[in-house]
């Protein structure tokens, strides 16, 4: 986990000259730059913005850094056929400038393109490179004129129309093709699609109705989750979701990854290690579902272990016990010491692109082989500590095969005392057929079904 960054105040910026640039745009613009030049991640910083900003510079802020990143290739291709030279080339603050202004004129119809236009010139003036600014301004008076360019038409490969089209690494879209075919083109257009805000009440909500009343009170809409039970998703009710979960009451986390803690399946009395826990999504999910269970969170990281902590105080979890170690050389516990043990191993990432945008554009291939191995090593180790007649639960959020099944087949087949079981677990209603696959694990897919791209399989010790 990065470290906190400063929020983004609220205070409209002015530039000199009597010129200003609106709070959302200017906090937007602020982001995008961290992104960009520091390796930041866009949500953490969006979890920070000023709790003074008003509501709806909140949201557009949200929509502007997350559906700029969505949409980056694309936008710099526009940006550089409007102005003749490689996106490269352009400084930062005008690169940004451009992609800023092109999504609200291209993808924000609700905005006057004037706003997108003079406020996107204004935040060069503000970066100090006033003499940009007729350069930004030519190229987005001419977006406006020119309004039918489409930068994919002119590609006749399919990979490399595709990737323009919705944004993505032609490595990317050509591997997933490799490898899912005609559904690789359906996975990357559900990337750029904004997910449900999905929840769960933790164990300081206490009664769960007087929390779900607060919330539709509100005026949030409220749907119990189809894929996992006692998760919900909510249309609307920002502002009072970001006071319950100030307050400890409810935890916002994608229903997929809360899926994994139910797969688990704990039972009475039995040990359970999570050996990958920071920041603490799953095991203090299984803290909630197991009350009077001991759950211990392991972590490479001691201050991601110390998020874990201050989330498990705010939410009353329980006795959870932290321990840091490094799990790809070896865990500090006795061999069999564990009923259930969960790898949620660090992985790629690129199951959660609606989420986290920006992960597509710093990725690569290497990546992809480089995790495989540590996540080998991990799970080798973390199957030493599971007891006979226990289980072994590997899950990451990418959808690489060689982060999942070639990291599970290589490990059976140097234990084969493991073998794959499915959980006690239901289809649920309403949900497309398909997440149990051939091999007995479980995978969702935000373009099926509407949830972050996840891996599951479940190993038994015989």
């Amino acid at each position: 986990m990065k470290p906190t960054p400063p929020p983004v105040t609220r205070r409209r910026t002015g530039t000199g000259g009597g010129k200003t640039v609106s709070p959302a745009r200017r906090a937007a613009f602020e982001i995008l730059r961290r992104v960009e030049t520091e390796g930041a991640y866009a949500s953490a910083l969006l979890a920070t913005l000023d709790q003074e900003m008003r509501h709806d510079d909140r949201a557009l802020t949200n929509e502007l850094v997350l559906g700029v990143l969505r949409r980056q290739l694309w936008l710099d291709r526009v940006s550089e056929h409007f102005a003749g030279r490689a996106i490269e080339n352009l400084d930062v603050a005008v690169r940004l400038a451009l992609r800023l202004g092109l999504y609200q004129l291209r993808f924000l119809s609700r905005i006057p393109e004037s706003a997108a236009v003079n406020e996107s010139v204004n935040l060069v003036h503000v970066a100090r490179l006033r003499s940009a600014a007729s350069f930004v301004n030519a190229v987005l008076r001419r977006a406006t004129r020119e309004v039918d360019y489409d930068p994919a038409a002119n590609e006749s490969d399919p990979v490399a129309r595709t990737a323009v089209e919705t944004s993505h690494p032609a490595w990317l879209i050509e591997r997933w093709v490799q490898v899912y075919g005609t559904e690789a083109e359906a996975f990357a257009r559900a990337n750029n699609e904004p997910a449900p805000v999905a929840f769960r009440l933790t164990r300081r909500a206490g009664e769960p109705k007087r929390i779900l009343d607060e919330i539709r009170a509100a005026g949030a809409v409220l749907e119990p989750s189809r894929l996992v039970a006692d998760a919900w998703r909510v249309k609307g009710g920002s502002e009072v979701l970001q006071t319950l979960s100030h307050r400890g009451e409810v935890y916002l986390q994608d229903e997929a990854s809360q899926l994994v803690a139910s797969l688990v399946e704990v039972k009475a009395g039995e040990r359970v290690l999570d050996v990958c826990a920071a920041p603490g999504s799953k095991a203090l999910h299984l803290a909630a579902l197991n009350p009077g269970t001991v759950i211990v969170a392991a972590d490479l990281h001691e201050h991601r272990l110390k998020t874990l902590r201050r989330l498990a105080v705010l939410q009353d979890a329980g006795d959870v016990q932290l321990v840091a170690h490094d799990a790809a050389r070896g865990l500090p516990f006795a061999a069999g010491s564990f009923d259930r043990v969960l790898v949620d191993a660090p992985c790629t990432g690129t199951g959660t692109l609606r989420h986290n945008p920006e992960i597509r554009w710093r990725i690569t291939e290497s990546d992809i082989h480089e995790l495989a191995s540590t996540q080998r090593l991990i799970l080798g180790n973390a199957g030493d500590l599971v007891r006979r007649g226990g289980r072994l639960i590997y899950s990451t959020c990418s959808v690489e095969p060689e982060e999942n099944e070639q990291v599970v087949q290589a490990f059976r087949a140097e234990h084969p005392e493991f073998e794959p079981v499915e959980p006690a677990w239901q289809q649920p209603e309403g949900i497309a057929p398909g997440l149990v696959t051939a091999s007995g694990a479980i995978r969702t897919w935000p373009q099926r079904d509407d949830v972050d791209g996840f891996f599951v399989a479940v190993l038994q010790k015989s």
